[in-house]
């Protein structure tokens, strides 16, 4: 895993290079700040998604969730007056329930993973569009939060607050997936359901417990797109986001089939994905074509992953040969 995550980051500086001899603004300081900015925002929800698709699942909902709690989130604050630390404390434990209902689910009700985080995108999307009566959720003009919006829009020293949050977050999460019992569990699940069902592993509740995180830090991220837009349109804030987060994951060494990945793969995985946008701006190419570059990522990702998965199952059966 080390060797593919040293692989992802000769990329993107083999891309950053070529970028910035064609275009010298790409390392221009204000340009740099804003893709670490865009990172973080992108690359926090990224690190959730990871730990779904670890146990070979799915998350579609993650782009409706952000439209549904962030018009929720905008409304509390602004129109009913209510402190922002409680209504982001608020905010957060909805996305852990919405987490667990999904993770309820798959596990207890049996339902693929596609199928319920498919319903949801239809369902927050259209009670975030039922909330706001399809209005554009935003603060009163004047309105200003200065802590919130330093701790979620500030810089210290050109380097976004949005940024730090995400790496934090990542040291956290990384400490938890390769360093704990936890994350051996997680991994074990992705791997062989069963076979850790008869280890003693608690299938169910792992499975629960990443759909809690990727919800829960979805929830996190909703605050930050929030105070980053500054106004929301329920009927297309947040679309295709979960786009963003399915290919990090699946550049950074997640494989959707469940058992693999890293969270600093991931973490590579949503920088690449930024300087492969910003390259698309700074080139000047269509931005039309932004998703078309998103899907030939997830393309490419997805069959280095399967050349893989053929490659170590030749060398697996050469080795069993060998050792009869």
């Amino acid at each position: 895993m080390l060797k593919k995550d040293l692989g992802l980051l000769i990329l993107i500086l083999v891309i950053g290079v070529v970028v910035a001899l064609i275009n010298p603004r790409f390392i221009s300081i204000a340009n740099l700040s804003n893709t670490a900015n865009l990172v973080g925002l992108y690359g926090m929800f990224s690190l959730g998604v990871a730990f779904v698709i670890i146990t070979g699942g799915i998350d579609l909902s993650i782009g409706s969730v952000f439209a549904f709690l962030g018009v929720i989130f905008i409304t509390a604050v602004s129109a009913y007056g209510i402190n922002w630390i409680l209504a982001s404390v608020l905010i957060i434990a909805a996305g852990v329930a919405i987490g667990l209902v999904h993770g309820l689910l798959i596990t207890r009700a049996g339902l693929q993973p596609f199928v319920v985080t498919l319903c949801g995108l239809l369902i927050y999307r259209g009670a975030a569009r039922f909330y706001t009566d399809d209005a554009t959720a935003g603060f009163d003009f004047g309105q200003s939060f200065p802590t919130l919006e330093w701790l979620t829009t500030g810089r210290i020293y050109n380097i976004p607050n949005s940024f730090i949050a995400f790496v934090v977050v990542a040291i956290g999460l990384a400490v938890l997936l390769h360093r704990s019992v936890f994350g051996r569990y997680l991994f074990a699940v992705g791997k062989n359901e069963e076979a850790a069902r008869y280890s003693g592993i608690d299938a169910k509740t792992m499975t629960i417990w990443a759909y809690v995180i990727c919800s829960a830090l979805a929830g996190v991220s909703t605050i930050y797109f929030a105070m980053y837009t500054r106004s929301i349109s329920p009927a297309s804030h947040g679309t295709f986001y979960e786009l963003y987060g399915i290919a990090a994951a699946v550049l950074g060494g997640c494989s959707l089939r469940g058992g693999e990945g890293s969270i600093l793969g991931v973490a590579l995985g949503a920088v690449l994905i930024q300087v492969l946008q910003n390259l698309v701006n700074l080139l000047g190419i269509p931005s039309s074509l932004n998703f078309a570059v998103m899907g030939t990522v997830i393309l490419i990702g997805v069959l280095a992953d399967g050349q893989l998965q053929r490659l170590r199952s030749r060398r697996r059966a050469q080795t069993a040969v060998a050792a009869a």
